[in-house]
This record gives C-alpha cells, sequence and structure tokens, in this order.
C-alpha cells in the first residue's frame, strides 16, 4: 500500500509496497507513483486517477506491469482510492498493490535485457494478431522455415510451450503496448 499526494507523488508507502518493487523508501518516496510502474500504464491509469480527482468515482481496479528494482518487471492489479480532504476536496489516492506472482517469479525488464531482435519483434506482433506463418513468410519476405525459426527461438526465450502462451506470456511481461491494436512490442524490449 502507498499513499499519494494530490499530483500522485508516493508520500509513504507500506514495508510491502517497498519488497515489491525492491527499492527503499528515499528512492521512492517523493517520485511519481508512474516511476514504479512500466511504462504501459501510462496508458491506462491517467485516466482512472482523473475520475477520481473530479470526483466521478471514489476507487478503481486495473491490471498493469510494475518494475521491481531497475531490471524486473511483474504482474499486479491497482486499486487507488481517492482520499478528501477538508470539505471533500480530493486530496490524494491510496494505492493498494497485489502482485501476481511471488517475488522468485519476476520476469527481466526491458531496460537490463532487451529479448528481441527488431525482426523478431516484427514475427511477435505478427503472431498475436493471429497471423499463420505462410502470411508472416509473405509479409517479411522470408521462408516459412525461417518463420518457423524465429518463433521457435522465441518459445524457448519466454519458457512457451505454443504461441498462444508466447504471446500471453509477452503481454504479461509488457512487451506490447497496452491498449492498442494491432499489438506492438515495446522500444525497450528491441536490441
Amino acid at each position: 500500500m502507498a499513499s499519494l499526494d494530490a499530483e500522485l507523488n508516493i508520500e509513504a508507502a507500506n514495508s510491502d509496497f517497498f519488497r515489491h518493487v525492491a527499492r527503499p523508501s528515499r528512492e521512492i518516496c517523493g517520485q511519481s507513483i508512474y516511476d514504479v510502474l512500466h511504462p504501459s500504464a501510462r496508458n491506462i491509469l491517467p485516466k482512472h486517477f482523473s475520475h477520481l480527482s473530479d470526483g466521478h468515482g471514489g476507487r478503481f481496479v486495473e491490471k498493469v506491469v510494475a518494475k521491481r528494482g531497475h531490471d524486473r518487471v511483474f504482474s499486479t492489479e491497482i486499486t487507488g482510492i481517492a482520499i478528501q480532504g477538508e470539505g471533500d476536496a480530493f486530496s490524494g489516492v491510496v494505492v493498494l498493490m497485489t502482485p501476481d506472482d511471488d517475488l522468485s517469479e519476476a520476469a527481466p525488464a526491458a531496460k537490463s535485457t532487451p529479448l528481441l531482435t527488431p525482426l523478431d519483434a516484427r514475427i511477435l506482433e505478427g503472431v498475436a494478431t493471429g497471423a499463420s506463418t505462410v502470411q508472416l513468410a509473405s509479409r517479411l519476405y522470408l521462408s516459412r522455415q525461417g518463420v518457423e525459426y524465429h518463433v521457435g527461438l522465441m518459445l524457448r526465450r519466454f519458457k512457451a510451450p505454443n504461441r498462444a502462451t508466447l504471446v500471453s506470456r509477452a503481454y504479461a511481461m509488457g512487451v506490447f503496448t497496452v491498449g492498442s491494436w494491432p499489438p506492438r512490442v515495446l522500444p525497450d524490449f528491441v536490441k
């Protein structure tokens, strides 16, 4: 749990919050909540925070990707609850973070380990849209075997048994932009 001021800067947090983001209080307090979240959260959360500050709701719940330390990410559910000060005016937000994983299974973040070559990124985007091997080969000027080779490498890299799991894990790790179609790999994940 963390307490945010009206500008969404972290004022205070409990020990679980610091443990999940794997950074000390002196580094976190005074920083924006977005500093502990994956860049994809900026596509989702502003409208929720805006609704809270405008008084159009008392709370929200949203799935986002957060940063653990400086080199890992994890999927979490964030609940934001509006805090009202004097005269029922908006004065801040309490954020509850409920991670989907335990601390031992955190996925590598983009900044420390780019996972994909530009070609792999285009193939992964195609797989996420449901394109077949033949369609991808035609679109990317590769042979079918070339596409299958790159898909196989990504399956091993993401430890996924099939294409559906590959796309699911990529979304869970924050590799794709959130809330847009067709899916696009974030530049942070490309070598």
